[in-house]
C-alpha cells in the first residue's frame, strides 16, 4: 500500500487502491477522465472513487480523448502505446486500464512524481 498525503487537503490518500494485479503480471488502473481541460496530465487522485483523475484537452469525441489519455499514460510510465490499452469504460470517463512491462512501484512512483508528491 502506498499513502501520500494530499497538498489540497492534508488528508491520506491510497493510490495503490485503484490498481489491481492481473493473472499474467499486468496492472489495471482505474481512472477518470477529465475531457477539454485547459491542461493535459494526471491531476491527483478521488479517494471517494480509488480513481486516478486525468486531464486531457481532447474532446470526448471520436476516441480523440481516449488517444490522449494512453498518450498521457505512456509519457508518465515511460513505456510505448502499445504497453497501454483501455480494457474498460471506453465510452465512459471512468475507465480500466491495461499497463504492460512496468511493476506495481514503478506506477506508483510515476504517479507520484507526476502529482507533485
Amino acid at each position: 500500500m502506498e499513502v501520500i498525503s494530499n497538498p489540497l487537503n492534508g488528508e491520506i490518500m491510497d493510490i495503490s487502491s485503484c490498481i489491481q494485479n492481473t493473472l499474467d503480471g499486468d496492472f489495471l488502473i482505474d481512472i477518470e477522465v477529465q475531457p477539454e481541460s485547459k491542461r493535459s496530465g494526471i491531476t491527483g487522485f478521488n479517494e471517494w472513487r480509488s480513481r486516478l483523475s486525468v486531464a486531457v484537452t481532447a474532446q470526448a469525441k471520436d476516441g480523440k480523448a481516449n488517444q490522449a489519455v494512453m498518450h498521457i499514460l505512456s509519457k508518465v510510465f515511460a513505456l510505448e502505446k502499445s504497453s497501454i490499452t483501455i480494457v474498460g469504460g471506453h465510452t465512459s470517463r471512468m475507465k480500466k486500464v491495461k499497463i504492460v512491462g512496468k511493476d506495481v512501484k514503478q506506477i506508483i512512483d510515476s504517479i507520484i512524481t507526476e502529482i507533485g508528491e
